[in-house]
């Protein structure tokens, strides 16, 4: 007879989940998107003007708060280089980085929001969607299809639709959208998530935006990997967008990308689209493993994070 030697073993203990490294809190300076591009170096010189001061104040804010004033603060800036390509990395990138020193800000990474879809073989919307945990309202019967199927969300109950009526049946009455976790009055929020025409998913500016928070707070794995590390500054911008990575480390010595808070610093009319981005992180489940980890370096430092994802994520809009 032969003898058999079996070893046994959970297969969560043989998980390995890369650390990231983690600032304090990570700050986004800016969001181009071609119309920007348009307007001229101006616009963004208007946009680091207004950004200057509130980037001081969240340094300070968190040098007070860290012992010994060693607080790891880095900054970002995002390239919408997936609704519209525009302009190079070799024309664009010295352009923003000069309107930034120029009101004394320093750009740590420099990230393209492509990436937020596809980037070297790895998709962080795809590893979004597949986190996506339906909130059906009390009383839910079934006839709504889940977010999967549809590509939208919303935080409750949508406004009936009156449909076909049978004969001598009763016709359904008009009925509001409810909240499911109001506070009196409901907010309502309907997100679309993507589209598909010919066979091609094309992500929401919302959806890409909540990939975008995520991967600042260093919650995404892909297959236990960090998915997006920032890669060093080439020698020289490229003159298309496919050459440039999906971030990049503009400054040897920059704090992490992650952090285990983020502020942006946005125009008003993200408004919107930030309103729907925090109402899809409320319906994204972050492995477990990835949330203790951070939690455990966290509290280390003696940082008490916020339970909730999104009392992580705090804006300023001007």
């Amino acid at each position: 007879m032969t003898s058999v030697n079996a070893a046994f073993g959970e297969v969560a203990a043989e998980r390995r989940i890369a650390s990231a490294p983690l600032s304090h809190v990570s700050i986004e300076l800016g969001h181009l998107y071609m119309e920007d591009f348009e307007a001229g170096p101006d616009r963004l010189r208007e946009q680091f003007r207004r950004v200057a001061p509130w980037a001081a104040a969240v340094r300070s804010g968190w040098q007070e708060r860290v012992p010994g004033g060693r607080a790891r603060v880095s900054t970002c800036f995002l390239v919408d280089d997936y609704f519209s390509r525009f302009s190079t990395p070799a024309e664009l990138v010295p352009m923003v980085l000069e309107a930034a020193a120029e009101h004394d800000l320093t750009i740590d990474y420099l990230a393209r929001e492509s990436a937020c879809a596809e980037w070297g073989g790895v998709e962080p919307a795809r590893l979004v969607e597949e986190r996506l945990v339906d909130d059906p309202p009390p009383d839910t019967n079934g006839s709504r299809p889940p977010v999967k199927e549809t590509g939208w969300l919303c935080n409750g109950t949508r406004s009936p639709h009156p449909g076909a009526v049978q004969a001598m049946g009763r016709a359904q009455r008009w009925a509001p959208p409810v909240q499911n976790a109001k506070r009196g009055h409901s907010i309502f929020v309907d997100v679309e998530l993507w589209d598909e025409s010919g066979g091609r998913r094309t992500w929401s500016c919302p959806f890409l935006a909540a990939v975008w928070q995520l991967l600042r707070l260093g919650l995404l794995r892909s297959e236990g990997q960090v998915p997006l590390p920032p890669a060093p500054r080439p020698a020289g911008w490229p003159t298309g967008w496919d050459a440039l990575p999906a971030v990049v480390q503009l400054r040897d010595q920059a704090p992490p990308f992650s952090a285990y808070t983020t502020l942006s610093v946005l125009s008003p009319r993200f408004l919107p689209v930030e309103l729907a981005v925090r109402t899809i992180l409320s319906q994204v489940a972050v492995d477990a493993d990835v949330l203790r980890q951070v939690g455990t370096r966290s509290e280390g430092e003696g940082i008490r994070l916020e339970e909730e994802l999104v009392d992580r994520i705090s804006y300023v809009f001007g």
